[in-house]
């Protein structure tokens, strides 16, 4: 019987247990992630086969089936989520008539009282000991004057005078006693004063009694006049309360639906939990000051500097805008200290992040049903600061958090580049706290896989140059609109690719190889017989170290094909992208 107890108290110690269980292993995965990266100077060259299949490892993790984007249609969801959707839509409107959105919310609960130690009981109890006393004592002082009042009658008594006295008084004359009428027994003064007050209080409870005191009828002074009170029913209840989030009222056509479904999805389609993230996010962009945001002309200044680590460019296959985020700049220490070297100024650059994201979403964004409605975005770890900087993590947490609980769902895929083999780690450790939804979202890709496992969701013609593609900024040859095409060349094979040229004009192109290594030449081979052919470039090796981008041009007078030669001279497979157009000699 006495062991009962004991394990009742202790078993709801485990889940405490678990939880702890795995903060340290949470913490162990970071520790080690931390030792690798900083043996990873260090390391023999005979680790680097290791380091390898670890790479390919992580890129294994792009093959995985990635998350596929829900419609925005109503007629598209099913029925749970329609009638969801629905009494949202009630709840919102309910909330716009009592101008939920606009009042500032409820004050938190008051903290939980601590249990209370046996040495502040028994002060308490030594208190409340003083406190009866002293009660006691006022109560005995108060009831003391009116004992008195009451009994003067007992008190007031004169005092037995002797017998020589007695007698002497007898033995007046008789006149003095017949000339003296006989009285009524007087009563004493006090008990006179007492009668007559318990006779005016009598009095005055038995006409409190009796008569209630006039109604309101009795008394039309204190009556509401009539027109008073048709004026006071006649006063109409406040409009509802017009809010609008992103250029969007939160109802009123279907772009409202769009917009609710963002907030409904964030919360696993629980209306009440969708209702208050809701709240909250239009609370957090009137005290953050949006609007005012997007007119600041410092953080307009800003832009060149910041937009080294943040950028868009173009979009992927499905039409959804691209975001680029390159940490690896903030190795430039003096870029890294304009940006996070205090509080001012890394809340500057928050500033600065959310007015791009507003921005971005308001000009690239179309929240119509069937309409492209969220980004994608493409994260690059190569030389990123990661955990060993403390503030660009501090930053970075708390960019984080303000984007998950304000700005739901606007994100279809994360790419994940560049990424360190020691990522796998930090992969693992944060793996369980994702949920399946958020996980399918992400695509992992190693330093050999990045530009390759980007292609495959967005076009290279709408990839920068920098991470593989041929996007430029301000080309007056070709733009995102001038398709490109790509080619897998086999180790040791040579490819030729032959452009037909029908028209006069300048025939330009572009190529690239990713990583190079490889032969190039260039040639115009006419249609006609007997012509012989015009070499454009002669037969060159290309390295890595040469330009990303070789770029040429041929002013052509009659009909032929122009004729690339790449031979891969290397002992691994490339990628080859190339594009071409005419021009007419006045371009």
């Amino acid at each position: 019987m006495a062991e009962e107890p004991q394990a009742t108290t202790e078993a709801p110690a485990a889940p405490a247990v678990a939880e702890e269980s795995k903060v340290a292993e949470v913490v162990v995965a970071v520790a080690a992630a931390e030792e690798v990266v900083v043996s990873e100077k260090e390391a023999p060259a005979a680790e680097e086969g290791k380091k390898e299949e670890t790479v390919e490892e992580t890129a294994a993790i792009a093959s995985l089936d990635s998350f596929k984007e829900e419609s925005n249609r109503v007629a598209d969801l099913q029925d749970p989520e329609k009638k969801a959707l629905e009494e949202l839509k009630q709840l919102v409107q309910e909330a716009l008539n009592k101008h939920e959105f606009t009042a500032p919310p409820p004050p938190p609960p008051p903290p939980a009282a601590e249990p209370a130690s046996a040495e502040s009981i028994e002060v308490t109890k030594e208190e409340e000991k003083t406190q009866a006393a002293a009660a006691e004592s006022f109560e005995v002082a108060t009831e003391a004057p009116a004992e008195a009042e009451v009994k003067p009658a007992e008190v007031v008594e004169e005092p037995r005078k002797p017998e020589a006295e007695v007698s002497a008084a007898t033995e007046e004359p008789p006149k003095a006693v017949e000339e003296a009428p006989m009285k009524p027994a007087e009563e004493t003064p006090a008990v006179a004063v007492v009668e007559e007050k318990a006779v005016e209080t009598i009095e005055e409870s038995a006409v409190s009694v009796a008569d209630p005191g006039p109604s309101s009828e009795e008394n039309p002074a204190e009556e509401p006049a009539p027109a008073a009170v048709e004026a006071e029913a006649e006063v109409p209840p406040p409009p509802p309360e017009e809010v609008s989030i992103w250029g969007v009222t939160l109802l009123g056509d279907e772009r409202s639906d769009v917009i609710l479904l963002k907030f409904l999805r964030a919360r696993d389609f629980k209306v009440k939990d969708a209702l208050a993230m809701l709240k909250s996010a239009v609370r957090w962009r009137r005290e953050f000051g949006i609007e005012d945001l997007l007119g600041d002309a410092d953080l307009e200044a800003a832009t060149a500097d910041f937009e080294k680590a943040v950028f868009m460019h173009g979009v992927d296959k499905e039409g959804h805008p691209v975001c680029y985020n390159a940490f690896g700049v903030f190795q430039d220490k003096e870029l890294y200290a304009k940006v996070f070297a205090d509080e001012e100024k890394r809340q500057r650059f928050l500033r600065w992040r959310i007015r791009f994201l507003e921005k971005g979403i308001r000009e690239l964004l179309d929240f119509n049903p069937g309409a492209v409605c969220t980004m994608v975005q493409v994260n690059d770890l190569k030389n990123s600061p990661g955990f060993f900087k403390r503030e660009f993590m501090q930053a970075t947490d708390k960019a984080i958090t303000i984007l998950s609980d304000n700005y739901p769902e606007f994100i279809a895929r994360q790419v994940v580049i560049n990424v360190p083999w020691w990522y796998l780690a930090f992969n693992r450790m944060i793996s369980p706290f994702l949920t399946q939804r958020s996980k399918s979202k992400f695509v992992y890709a190693g330093p050999s896989k990045s530009a390759e496992t980007i292609f495959k969701y967005i076009a290279p013609e709408q990839v920068p140059v920098q991470y593989g593609g041929l996007g430029k900024d301000n080309d007056a040859d070709f733009s995102t609109a001038d398709a490109v095409t790509d080619v897998i060349i086999k180790p040791g094979a040579k490819h030729t690719v032959e452009i037909p040229v029908c028209e006069t004009g300048v025939l330009i192109w572009e190529l690239r190889v990713l990583g190079w290594g490889v032969n190039y030449s260039a040639e115009f081979v006419p249609n006609a017989e007997g012509e012989y052919s015009v070499i454009v470039s002669k037969a060159r090796k290309l390295l890595a170290t040469d330009e990303p981008i070789l770029k040429n041009s041929f002013k052509v007078g009659e009909p032929g094909k122009i004729v690339l030669t790449i031979d891969n001279v290397s002992s691994k497979k490339k990628k080859l992208l190339f594009r071409s157009k005419t021009k007419s000699t006045t371009e």
